[in-house]
């Protein structure tokens, strides 16, 4: 099975958001299936994903097929966005092979550092995803004496606060969620197979950016310029923004996307396809890619022939303000 990939962004201030990093489909590496293009599209609002494969070798392979979930967990609620907090496809991952629709399984663990937990509160009744309702109420429905066992294990913590009655008590989940959306895909011997996914991403955000303007320091611009290959027009542009708005920066959006993982096959990728959509006529866009070409007022495009991905992709928006 292939290798899981999981990212956890640390938490930063309140008026941040983190985001989760997604990617492409993940196969164990093999020597015989290439990858004839990728076409990628991102927004802010979906990540749509098409691979064309062909099979050179003389027999059909079969392949154990992946799209690892990133890892989430009670306490990042408040600094990561997903798309749907109360559904184990929190991502709204969709995929289909040659036009017809995937019936992936899901593989859940619930980890506690290095335990796995999973059986344990799946005998006790309680969803494994963290953030949702139905786990809360789960757990708070729970006999006493295995509410406090699972506090004793530190599979729970208290949540104890006051929402304007008084103080309240309460129990929050302390594992994480490792989630794995996989299926068996036979590569026939000669034949392409196309394979595509869809997905909501998780998208980061802050109030102020901090590339430009009175609050960033020297090494928080230099982060950015390393992370997103913020060319000096675009920090003039969002520092336009920001004398603009009353010297109080503009507010940004973060998006990732795992695109090592397309240097697994046979070949590098063939035809590399790459559409970025900023959403706003008035918004700015900075990512690390070279061959960018503007298609269209807010669409950004990117090709590449014989592509070998040597590193992820990070994108920042800046959307001017209102």
């Amino acid at each position: 099975m292939a290798a899981l990939m999981t990212y956890c962004p640390p938490a930063r201030a309140n008026d941040t958001t983190a985001a989760l990093t997604t990617g492409g489909l993940e196969f164990r590496t093999n020597a015989d299936i290439e990858m004839l293009s990728e076409d990628l599209s991102i927004s802010r609002e979906r990540i749509d994903v098409r691979y064309r494969f062909l099979n050179r070798s003389g027999t059909d392979q079969h392949v154990t097929v992946a799209f690892p979930m990133p890892e989430i967990d009670y306490s990042d609620a408040n600094n990561i966005e997903v798309p749907n907090n109360e559904a184990d496809n929190f991502l709204n991952f969709h995929t289909k092979v040659d036009g017809r629709d995937v019936a992936a399984q899901l593989e859940q663990k619930a980890l506690v550092g290095k335990t796995d937990v999973t059986t344990r509160l799946q005998a006790l009744g309680v969803p494994l995803q963290p953030r949702a309702k139905a786990t809360q109420t789960a757990l708070e429905a729970l006999p006493a004496q295995a509410q406090q066992q699972l506090l004793k294990d530190e599979i729970v913590r208290p949540d104890d606060f006051d929402a304007g009655k008084g103080m309240e008590h309460h129990l929050a989940p302390n594992w994480r969620l490792r989630a794995t959306y996989y299926w068996d895909q036979t590569f026939p011997a000669g034949r392409e197979v196309v394979v595509e996914h869809s997905y909501t991403p998780s998208v980061g955000g802050s109030v102020q950016t901090g590339i430009a303007g009175p609050y960033s320091t020297a090494e928080e611009r230099a982060n950015y310029t390393r992370k997103f290959c913020a060319e000096p027009s675009f920090v003039q542009a969002v520092a336009a923004m920001t004398r603009k708005n009353g010297n109080q920066p503009p507010p940004e959006q973060r998006l990732s996307y795992v695109l090592t993982t397309g240097a697994n096959w046979a070949k590098p990728i063939g035809d590399f396809h790459l559409t970025i959509d900023k959403g706003k006529l008035n918004s700015l866009v900075s990512f690390c890619e070279t061959g960018v070409v503007k298609t269209g007022p807010t669409r950004f495009e990117v090709r590449k022939t014989n592509f070998k991905p040597s590193r992820d992709l990070d994108i920042l928006i800046i959307d001017a303000p209102q």
